[in-house]
């Protein structure tokens, strides 16, 4: 079955919902135009819309976006800009929603995810090995390499 395809008239209160239903980014709402079959035209006059009547609001979305993963997920702030940029985030949007997150909350993280590491490396009795598994673990996470190598070597 092929995709159903769209006039922009169809497609603009279809986005709305979409918009409306959580924040996203140009780059989501971009691509879901296009699976509709709208063109780039006429998806960049509905994006400007969108944006006119405050259904997308890149900054909204890089606060809520970097908040909720460092809440839920515990990521730290290398792989939450990376992901932004991913989105096509703008360089400003995203140095704002990194200084949106509290600095003495994303040191308790870190330490709670560096004891939380060290507890399933009871069993390991290298110390060497045991301080690479942490560090590996820590900077998959995200965090900065310089906290990181704080915290291993405090073990």
């Amino acid at each position: 079955m092929l995709p159903q395809k769209f006039t922009p008239q169809q497609a603009l209160p279809k986005l709305k919902k979409y918009c409306a239903y959580q924040e996203r980014c140009h780059q989501e709402v971009q691509e879901k135009l296009y699976s509709y079959g709208v063109f780039k035209k006429d998806a960049q006059e509905i994006i400007t819309q969108l944006i006119e009547e405050d259904y997308l609001n890149e900054e909204r979305f890089a606060l809520q976006y970097a908040s909720g993963k460092f809440r839920i997920k515990q990521w730290g702030k290398v792989k939450i800009k990376y992901q932004l940029k991913q989105k096509g985030v703008s360089e400003y949007c995203i140095k704002k929603a990194l200084l949106s997150i509290d600095k003495a909350d994303y040191k308790k993280v870190l330490y709670k995810l560096a004891d939380a590491k060290l507890a399933t490396l009871k069993s390991e009795k290298n110390i060497f090995i045991k301080k690479r598994k942490l560090q590996d673990h820590l900077l998959q996470k995200g965090f900065e390499s310089d906290l990181v190598r704080e915290i291993v070597n405090d073990i």
